[in-house]
């Protein structure tokens, strides 16, 4: 049996969670391999709406409790990816930042921004357990979901799918994580050049730059994720070890995000008219970029 078709067989024997239990997030385990895979599917835009955000909460916190009541042994591997063709996910929900920007509600502004927070600090510890996340971008990840997928231990991309932080366009940053990740991974100058650029970049240059870990052929990042975990099965004890000085060595503190949260959400209050606007013509892309996804 070839790589391929092994891979399909794994795919195939998936527990899934039980039906409907999430709208926005499908959950699957893999027993063999212990892996928790989540995929993300945000409507109406493939972006973080609230509603994917406190789904991602629940989910991620049931897998904690497996992970204390089976002794840390349940998982070994958390995946993220998307159920969205050709796109991971676009970032944050644009559409709910101008209706609280008018709003001039800046308390809502951080909570959003803290939501990501928590998620995004719990995915890059592992979530306190002897875990590897893994994010698996197999479409378009722009500005918060280029960020999100940032904080995963390990990051797996397919080539020429697009990634950037094209916040600059609407005069704002990404706010929650993704200066502090990048400057981590490729240095300070490059993530500053990047993030104020607005560019989008292949996953070809984004390897190229260090920004991920494993580029993987077109339509086989699920087979460059299962070659990962037979390597790292050779020689587990040094895999978990340098997990471990990774976390010593790269320390991002939750109080330099919660900061970092805090300035994003004054700058957006700080945005000028023609900035949302700018905004609005965003939402109107990723609401026709989908439409043409379910057509």
């Amino acid at each position: 049996m070839n790589a391929t078709a092994q891979v399909k067989n794994n795919v195939s024997d998936l527990q899934v969670a039980k039906p409907g239990q999430y709208e926005q997030l499908d959950t699957f385990y893999d027993e063999k391999y212990k892996i928790g895979w989540f995929y993300m599917n945000g409507s109406p835009r493939p972006c973080f709406t609230p509603t994917l955000l406190n789904e991602l909460t629940d989910y991620l916190s049931s897998v904690k409790k497996d992970m204390a009541d089976s002794n840390n042994e349940k998982y070994d591997y958390l995946v993220v990816g998307s159920k969205v063709d050709g796109i991971f996910n676009l970032g944050g929900d644009l559409d709910l930042f101008m209706h609280l920007i008018e709003q001039k509600n800046r308390q809502a502004l951080f909570s959003y921004g803290m939501h990501c927070v928590d998620i995004l600090y719990d995915n890059m510890f592992h979530f306190g357990a002897d875990l590897t996340t893994v994010s698996l971008i197999q479409g378009d990840a722009l500005g918060g979901g280029f960020e999100a997928s940032l904080s995963s231990n390990i990051i797996i991309a397919e080539k020429g799918v697009k990634m950037g932080l094209p916040e600059v366009l609407f005069n704002l940053f990404p706010g929650m994580g993704a200066y502090s990740l990048l400057s981590r991974k490729i240095g300070p100058r490059k993530a500053e050049e990047l993030i104020l650029s607005g560019k989008l970049y292949t996953a070809e240059e984004m390897y190229d730059m260090g920004a991920i870990d494993i580029l993987a052929e077109k339509g086989e990042g699920e087979l460059a994720l299962y070659r990962y975990i037979k390597k790292a099965q050779k020689s587990p004890n040094t895999y978990s070890a340098m997990s471990r000085v990774k976390d010593i060595c790269n320390p991002v503190s939750y109080e330099e995000l919660s900061a970092i949260a805090g300035v994003w959400a004054d700058a957006a209050l700080k945005l000028s008219v023609k900035d949302v606007k700018m905004m609005s013509r965003l939402v109107s892309r990723q609401s026709a970029k989908q439409s043409r996804k379910e057509a």
